[in-house]
């Protein structure tokens, strides 16, 4: 069967980054799109976005702790 088409307008930055992202993914661009279409009504990113603030939230303290022992260790710098 074969796909229907669709149409729709972009900023042209909004353009170069979907493709740019289908093209890292090794995807063509309908497919891209389909993907994040699908992940977004299966709340895929939600929910992965929601454990991430969890995994941050409880975990923040060690985080701070090791920039706090870099910051003051000899040579250490911003990348």
């Amino acid at each position: 069967m074969a796909k229907p088409q669709l149409g729709v307008r972009v900023d042209p930055e909004v353009k170069q980054l979907a493709q740019s992202r289908a093209r890292d993914l090794g995807l063509d661009l309908g497919d891209y799109i389909t993907r994040l279409v699908r992940e977004d009504a299966e709340g895929l990113r939600a929910r992965g976005l929601e454990a991430a603030r969890r995994f941050l939230d409880e975990h923040q303290l060690l985080f701070d702790e090791a920039e706090e022992a870099d910051a003051g260790a000899p040579g250490a710098h911003a990348a």
